[in-house]
């Protein structure tokens, strides 16, 4: 029997088997196969932090599948990724296969490799080790951390302030800096300064520009000109001066390349360059790992993509040198090869650098094997990763000053031009990143970059020079910038908080859970946001401050280094953070409004110009207006409730928000559609925003005909919604383009669920990054290219019929008219023969109920069947909306469970029914809880 081997991803395993040949069978574990159940007690302090471990029905799955191959296979290969995520995957699959005991006789080996190629794969199979304990002592330590906080620290949030969603050990650190950053530009005030910029000519007329640096002979500070009549006076002073050249100064620097990048690193230039956010460019990266279909071959064209290091392999430096030399010159190739280090506090250097697998696939070589996202990406790490073995730039600067025969006004000019190109040749990074802002609407913080192009006329000392035009000109202090994407994963990283493989799927929970949002790629804190870290920096602040976090990830290194154990460290933690909890227990709705009132008063508040009192409430007198929390969260409410009922939406006044937060009470017109007429208006629903075409009429029999709506998608900004997107969503669904192979139309829409792209009956929900109203059809296909179809047919049943394969809410099923059979665990989806699914159908088929027969029928069947029938129904085309309908009676039971004392329904049938309610609320549950965490 083949040996087997267990990688994460079947993209990997497809790539992997390739190399490994018929002696190897490669299956995948798709990720985690079991973890923390989300409810309370699954990790237990007083038990010494046991846990337990709960599989999902994929992950037993997919032990089931690897346990059948290893009936009589000699070793079992645990190639899981190369990281502590990596490494407790292995420990979770090799502990199933040990528990349903089917490793007796089996040798269990872990192996490695920083890349997928054939030389790195077979030579990890040659190199076996044991699993890494220390690497798992730290994932239980982090997962258990991640667990008590997230399910002890939320619902405390969820009593004391409604409204709130989750909090989180490494979340909330990253909220309280975004909401931090705001209160500082809340506070900012501009200050005001001038400069004084003239243009002079050599004597031979060449012009130059030179600016002002001494005055009345003291050399200028940035405030020294504070208004404008000291800029006029020292720009008449420079007018009347005679000046000439007092030196000239030449000087020579270099410019060294940047390391190759690590996963901050990554995501930074991603968010800057191609404006891509940090989970796009980690999943984008992901599939450059795992493989890509070059030519007939499956290759992995980049290095392991989760990574803290900044190092390369001896033959990949080489071999980029090699690639430099040929490219470039030798010129261009340096002395000796460039040993980088990191500067990242808690950086664990394990892995090498994210590099190109081969330096001889250049970006336009694969660049037709590749989507547009995947060749940007690319071309990005490659140019970085052999920019980093080049020569270092070489650029002359100059500086003359010019002065006036008393010496008490001075001028400075600058030039500089580069004098050899080096690695800047191929890689630029703070002209991308300014255009990048530029091209945004960003306005960039802090002063030009020295213009390398911008070079000084040739000078000599006591030159006489020309005076021409001479300029004041105004500037305003600029508060510091929001934090984009690139910018806080810098800080993250900087302060040691958090690790680089979770810095994407943090700053997307805070998006999901309507904490912060992204304007012009810039974090911007929502009230809800700014009330939870205004909360738990009242009653919590030890568990968001940085330097609290940072200490914690320390000593999860030092569990991984094998220098901690991880439940002495774990008892410390639960010791302090229990008291903290259990201080909250008496804290009353009062003591929290107070505290949040003392904290946020000045940004709700703000003080107004013309001095009246911004508490004053505006529909009563003597009424004082404070922060109110109510079931459904927090809001502004007068203090003369209930005599006085004024209420206003938590948004501060004038604050960007504020015009969204306005439509609770109103519309706002848009403009007209010209090919009706009507006008176009965005309102507020109960569901949310929405655009509308013209009014509710009425047609010829006197019945209300609605008007067409559209929603808003999440994430699309209300204040900048123009006309254009206005109709373009009115006319949503719309056909994105034909696919080339299937002929099919592939459409786009917004859905229950957010947007969507479409193909028959493979849907893809779009990423936050995507626009459906311009989404492209090489993005849809590549998004429908991952989906998994839903049904397949197996054959024609031996009494005549289809017999189908599909999967549905509780589970793959097969089908044979009205009757359906569930598939058991040990039956794969994927390999299900017509025989098998024949011989279920006869020994577990069950009949659906007719549709539309009746209550009494529908009542009678079970919630699993009623389920299953829904999900048959949802594969027949055209028939979304039953997908939709059904389940919902049959998951909620509210129609069942109602009626059913009232019917003749049996009595002992009610609490099967009422069972099911809790069930479905439990599972509707889960995913909330497992975030929190």
């Amino acid at each position: 029997m083949p040996d087997v081997v267990v990688v994460e991803s079947p993209a990997k395993a497809k790539t992997i088997n390739k190399y490994l040949g018929g002696d190897f069978t490669v299956l995948a574990s798709f990720g985690h196969v079991r973890d923390l159940p989300a409810k309370d007690g699954s990790v237990r302090p007083d038990e010494d932090f046991a846990m337990d471990w709960e599989a999902d029905e994929r992950g037993d799955r997919q032990i089931t599948a690897i346990a059948k191959s290893l009936k009589g296979a000699r070793r079992l290969f645990l190639a899981t990724d190369p990281d502590r995520e990596g490494e407790a995957i292995s420990w979770h699959v090799k502990d199933m296969l040990a528990r349903r005991g089917v490793l007796k006789g089996v040798e269990v080996h872990r192996i490695t490799f920083n890349e997928i190629t054939k030389r790195a794969v077979q030579y990890a199979v040659a190199h076996p080790r044991d699993l890494d304990v220390p690497l798992i002592d730290a994932y239980l330590a982090r997962r258990a951390l991640d667990y008590l906080v997230g399910f002890n620290l939320s619902p405390v949030l969820w009593r004391k302030l409604p409204g709130s969603r989750s909090a989180g050990r490494v979340q909330s650190v990253a909220l309280r800096l975004i909401c931090e950053r705001e209160a500082e530009i809340e506070a900012f005030r501009a200050r005001e300064y001038w400069t004084v910029e003239g243009r002079f000519a050599t004597p031979s007329g060449a012009p130059f520009s030179a600016r002002l640096t001494h005055h009345e002979g003291k050399k200028l500070d940035q405030f020294d000109l504070p208004n404008e009549a000291s800029a006029m006076a020292a720009k008449a002073a420079v007018e009347a001066g005679k000046f000439s050249v007092a030196s000239v100064e030449k000087r020579r620097t270099k410019r060294n390349p940047p390391p190759p990048f690590t996963t901050s690193t990554l995501q930074m230039e991603a968010s800057r360059k191609l404006g891509m956010g940090a989970q796009a460019a980690m999943r984008v990266a992901q599939q450059l790992y795992e493989g890509t279909d070059i030519g007939g071959e499956s290759v992995g064209l980049i290095t392991y993509m989760r990574t803290d290091g900044v190092q390369m392999a001896r033959e990949a430096m080489f071999a980029i040198r090699d690639h430099v030399k040929e490219a470039f010159g030798a010129d261009y190739v340096p002395g000796a090869p460039r040993e980088y280090s990191s500067k990242a506090k808690n950086a664990q250097e394990a892995h090498e650098a994210i590099r190109p697998t081969d330096v001889s696939r250049t970006p336009e070589q694969v660049a037709r094997f590749l989507d547009d996202r995947q060749r940007k990406l690319y071309e990005l790490i490659w140019k970085r990763a052999v920019a980093s073995q080049m020569q270092s730039a070489e650029i002359d600067q100059t500086a003359v000053e010019l002065v006036e025969p008393s010496g008490r006004t001075k001028l400075r000019a600058t030039g500089s031009v580069i004098a050899f190109d080096g690695f800047l040749r191929l890689y630029r990074e703070d002209e991308d990143d300014r255009a990048a802002d530029a091209r945004a609407g960003i306005a960039t913080a802090g002063p030009e970059p020295d213009d390398e192009s911008k070079t000084l006329p040739p000078m000599r000392e006591k030159d006489a020079v020309k005076t021409g035009a001479i300029a004041a000109n105004q500037h305003f202090t600029q508060p510091p910038p929001r934090f984009s994407e690139a910018t806080l994963v810098k800080r993250l990283e900087e302060l040691g908080i958090g690790r680089p493989s979770t810095y994407a799927s943090i700053l997307q929970v805070l998006q999901d859970r309507d904490y912060v949002k992204l304007e012009k790629r810039r974090f911007v804190p929502e009230d809800r946001g700014r009330l939870v870290t205004a909360f738990l920096m009242a009653f919590f602040e030890r568990y968001v401050d940085t330097g609290f976090t940072a200490g914690l990830e320390e000593k999860l290194d030092d569990i991984s280094g094998g220098r901690a154990d991880w439940r002495a460290v774990m008892r410390a933690f639960w010791e302090e953070f229990s008291k903290a909890i259990s201080a909250t227990s008496e804290l009353t709705i009062s003591d929290v409004i107070d505290a949040l009132d003392e904290d946020l008063g000045p940004h709700f508040f703000p003080a107004r110009s013309d001095g009246v009192d911004p508490r004053g409430c505006p529909a009563c007198s003597g009424g004082r207006l404070g922060l109110r929390l109510g079931r459904t969260g927090a809001f502004i409410g007068c203090s003369n409730y209930p005599e006085c009922r004024y209420t206003r939406p938590l948004v501060a006044p004038g604050s960007e928000a504020e015009g969204a937060a306005g439509f609770n009470e109103g519309q706002r017109e848009l403009g007209v559609d010209p090919a009706s007429g009507k006008n176009i208006s965005l309102r507020r629903g109960p569901y949310g925003l929405y655009v509308q075409l013209g009014e509710e009429t009425l047609d010829e029999k006197g019945k209300k005909v609605k008007p067409r709506r559209a929603s808003l998608a999440k994430g699309m900004d209300p204040d900048s919604l123009t006309l254009d997107r206005a109709l373009a969503l009115l006319s949503l669904p719309r056909i994105v383009g034909v696919h080339p192979e299937t002929a099919e139309e592939i459409v786009a829409a917004i859905g229950r669920f957010g947007p969507y792209v479409k193909m028959g009956q493979l849907f893809k929900s779009l990423d936050p990054d995507d626009d459906v109203l311009v989404i492209g059809l090489n993005r849809a296909m590549a998004l429908l290219a991952d989906v998994k179809p839903r049904g397949r047919a197996l054959g024609d049943h031996p009494s005549g019929g289809n017999v189908d394969v599909r999967r549905g809410r509780f589970g793959p099923f097969v089908m044979h008219g009205s009757r359906v059979a569930s598939m058991p665990k040990t039956m794969d989806f994927d390999t299900v023969t017509l025989d098998e699914a024949v011989k279920l159908l006869a020994e577990k088929g069950k009949e659906l109920p007719p549709l539309n027969k009746g209550k009494k029928g529908a009542k009678k069947a079970p919630a699993k069947k009623a389920a299953a029938k829904a999900d048959a129904d949802a594969e027949a085309p055209k028939k979304a909306p039953t997908k939709k309908a059904a389940p919902k009676t049959a998951a909620d039971g509210k129609a069942p469970v109602k009626k059913a004392p009232v019917k003749k329904a049996p009595a002992k049938k009610a609490p099967a029914k009422a069972a099911a309610k809790p069930k479905a609320a439990t599972a509707a549950k889960k995913p909330a809880a497992r975030k929190a965490s």
